[in-house]
Parts: structure tokens; sequence; C-alpha cells
């Protein structure tokens, strides 16, 4: 099912999308065509599609929602502020964090990738469920990265 409501402004400049995906590797190319066609002018597009792919692997990877009848969802908030990445899952016995990745390890670099995206992220949920979150303003302030325009 697909969402889309004007925010609590009503002024029509916040929006709001979720859907919710089979917990398969085959969804991940829908999560990203999803994210894709509702942000296409959005100037960090391509920064959110990795984030949203990396986070919605993770999910399907380290969750109960990549068990056979597994389900994620994706939320997509976006406002004159930018743009806020929501992907929720059915839990596991494992929190998210960031790993110290060495040499050439082949897996763990997920939320690396992420944290050097996103202006933010974080996390909420036990082993129940958990939802990430990431945010991407539409000019990034942050020391080192080059302002979107």
């Amino acid at each position: 099912m697909l969402l889309a409501v004007s925010g609590p402004d009503q002024s029509g400049t916040s929006m709001y999308w979720r859907r919710g995906f089979c917990g398969r590797a085959e969804q991940i190319r829908s999560v990203r065509a999803f994210a894709a066609h509702l942000l296409a002018d959005f100037p960090a597009l391509d920064d959110v599609l990795l984030v949203v792919d990396e986070l919605a692997v993770n999910a399907i990877r380290h969750t109960r929602s990549g068990r056979c009848g597994g389900r994620f969802a994706v939320e997509i908030c976006m406002d004159l502020a930018g743009v806020i990445v929501y992907v929720a899952d059915e839990g596991g016995p494992g929190e998210p964090r960031l790993r110290d990745i060495a040499g050439l390890a082949e897996g763990g670099r997920g939320l690396l990738a992420v944290e050097a995206l996103a202006a933010t992220w974080s996390w909420t949920g036990d082993e129940r469920g958990r939802t990430v979150r990431a945010t991407f303003p539409r000019a990034d302030a942050r020391p080192g990265r080059p302002a979107v325009r």
C-alpha cells in the first residue's frame, strides 16, 4: 500500500509516503524505484537511494523481516528542509551498529555508508521491531562536505 498525504502545514510543502515490502532480496529494486520516483528532483537523490538501499538490505539480512513471510516498510518524508527516510523491520536479536572493518572484509559496511552519506541517522525499537531513520537536508552544512545545491 502506498500512502501520500500533505503534512500538517497543509500548504503542500510537506509530503509523506509509506509503502510495505515483502522481505525478499528482489524487493530492493522496488524500494529504490519507489524512492527515486518520489524524490526525482531532490539534489542528494543518489545519496538517498544508496542509504535506503543499504537500510532495506539490512532489514532483510539482519532481522526477521528477511525470513519466510517477513515484511518491512519504507517511509519517506519531504519538506522544504529536506528528506527523512525511515526503514521499519520486524526486529531481531542484534542491534544496528557501526562495525570496525579492516582490510578487504566483504560485509559490514552498510551502516558506514549510511554514516558517511546521511546528515544524521539513528534507530529506535527492540528485538520485536526497529526503525532506522536517516536525514538529508537540502543544504548539508556538515564540515568537510560540499553544500548540496
